[in-house]
Formats: structure tokens, C-alpha cells, sequence
């Protein structure tokens, strides 16, 4: 499979590695990325791989709860000036609103649904790009449901950049919530538990680990008992229970939780852009830069 300069600037952003050893991991493992991830991984290259692409786009998160009902959304802008602008905060509260009482099941649903005003959300939408002038999307939303014994945990951080939503099952205690929603914002959980991250994935990652032990040069003997310990420390990257908690760094996530008597049922973080490239580098001129050195 030919290796195409999108490739190797895709497979850049997502390790942090140099363009030339991207070139080399793909053109070993024939195009296929998540394998290539995994060779810069074993080499030493990338000492994290991230599956999120870096934030480039800019617009805000937002968060509705209503009873026993919440809303997360992001709606997209161009600027960050923009973002900042009344009529686009007016925007999002109006399509937050309506999102929460009618329940499309996806962005696309939700912009053909009419809104109280008689117009679509799609030409709702469109009137405010008129009004503001910039390309304005409602991206992604998701709608919880709770009953009156748990306990919505609404964050916004930095006025929108990051937002997360948490259900607590077994509390009442919004403050317990939330401070479970901080911690979200702060150290970017995947997973509640480790019983949420699939098999292959936990295989796809000892293999990883054991190849990065062994081109350690550590001997066979001891590899095993090393992966198993550092595949605990991947467990704490990804699941929130396992994490140490932000705010009381002799708790796990899961022994405040347990603490207040409750349960985490699920989370929703949103980081404003997360994987949506802004704008394009001069990416041929940085290759050229790259060869001639």
C-alpha cells in the first residue's frame, strides 16, 4: 500500500513522533495505522499514542439539566471570538433546550426537527451564521436520564473547552457529581471500569508492551510480570475508578465514589474540536525542510 503524506501527518499528530519515522512505521506495517501506532510504541517512539487527533476547532460545550434530564452538547464555530459572542451563547442555549424536550437521536435528526419559533433547526441554525458570520455546526449532543435517587454532575471547563456530564447512581449529592465531572475534565477517562475496555483491546495492549519490554532488552523471564504491572498502569490512563482521584490524591476515583454510597453509571466529556483539524500546515514544505536537513 502506497504511503501518502496525509498518512504520515495523521499518524504524527496521533504520537508526536517525526515525520521520518512515521514514514517508516507505516511503510512497515503496509498502511495500516493502528499498526503503525503500535510499531513507534515498541520502538520507543511514541511514549503515548493518543486515538484523539489534537483539538484545532473552536466553539463551546454546553450542558441543560432539567429534573431527571440533562443535555451535553458542542456546537462548532471558526473563532474563538465568535464563541465568546451573545448571539452564539443565545444559540446554544436555544438548541441545548431543544435537544433536552425533543430527543433526536442524532445531529442530523435534530436539523430537520422544527424548533418553537417554526423554523427548522438546520435554517435556525443558518439564520444565526447570517446574523454572526461564520460557519456555525451543532456537532455532537448526547441526552441522560437519571431517577430521583441518583445525582447529574455538570461541568464546564474554561467556559466551555471541556464539558462533562456524569450519572451517580445511589446519591442525591450534585456536589459529589460534579467533583467526579472535574476529575473527567482534568485526566480524560475512555472508560468507567475496566470491564467496559474489550478484550482485544487489553490483548492489542499487552502485545504492545510485551515487544516495548523485550526491545528493552529485559530478560524473557521477568517480561510477563512487568507487562502485567504496567498494563495496571494503562488501566489508570483510561478507566476513571482507577485513576487517583484530583482532589484527594490518597483516593481512587472508586473509593470516593463508594465513599458518598454510589455508583458511577456513565460519563459524557467533550473537549471542544477533539478531532477536528482547524486548518492545514504547509505540510509539503515541512517534508521538504525535513529532507534537506
Amino acid at each position: 500500500m502506497a504511503v501518502t503524506a496525509q498518512m504520515v501527518k495523521e499518524l504524527r499528530e496521533k504520537t508526536g513522533a517525526g515525520m521520518l519515522d512515521c514514514k517508516k512505521a507505516l511503510t512497515e506495517t503496509n498502511g495500516d495505522m493502528e499498526k503503525a501506532v503500535d510499531f513507534l510504541r515498541e520502538k520507543g517512539i511514541a511514549s503515548a499514542a493518543k486515538k484523539a487527533d489534537r483539538i484545532a476547532a473552536e466553539g463551546t460545550g454546553y450542558i441543560l439539566t432539567e429534573g431527571n434530564e440533562a443535555v451535553i452538547l458542542e456546537v462548532n464555530s471558526e473563532t474563538d471570538f465568535v464563541a465568546k459572542n451573545d448571539a452564539f451563547q443565545v444559540l446554544v442555549k436555544e438548541l441545548a433546550q431543544h435537544l433536552l424536550k425533543n430527543k433526536p437521536a442524532s445531529a442530523e435528526e435534530a436539523s430537520a426537527q422544527t424548533m418553537e419559533n417554526g423554523a427548522t433547526v438546520a435554517d435556525h441554525i443558518n439564520a444565526a451564521i447570517a446574523k454572526i458570520g461564520e460557519k456555525l455546526t451543532l456537532r455532537r449532543f448526547e441526552v441522560l436520564t437519571k431517577t430521583d435517587n441518583d445525582a447529574f454532575g455538570a461541568y464546564l471547563h474554561m467556559g466551555g473547552r471541556i464539558a462533562v456530564l456524569t450519572v451517580l447512581e445511589g446519591t442525591t449529592d450534585a456536589d459529589a457529581a460534579k467533583d467526579v465531572a472535574m476529575h473527567a475534565a482534568a485526566l480524560h477517562p475512555l472508560y468507567v471500569s475496566r470491564d467496559q475496555v474489550s478484550q482485544e483491546e487489553v490483548e492489542r495492549e499487552r502485545q504492545v508492551l510485551t515487544t516495548q519490554a523485550l526491545n528493552e532488552g529485559k530478560p524473557e523471564n521477568i517480561v510477563a510480570k512487568m507487562v502485567e504491572g504496567r498494563l495496571g498502569k494503562y488501566f489508570e490512563d483510561v478507566c476513571l475508578l482507577d485513576q487517583t482521584f484530583v482532589k484527594n490524591p490518597d483516593q481512587k476515583v472508586r473509593q470516593f465514589v463508594e465513599s458518598k454510597g454510589a455508583t458511577v453509571r456513565e460519563f459524557v466529556r467533550y473537549s471542544v474540536g477533539e478531532g477536528i483539524e482547524k486548518r492545514e500546515d504547509n505540510f509539503a514544505e515541512e517534508v521538504m525542510n525535513q529532507i534537506k536537513k
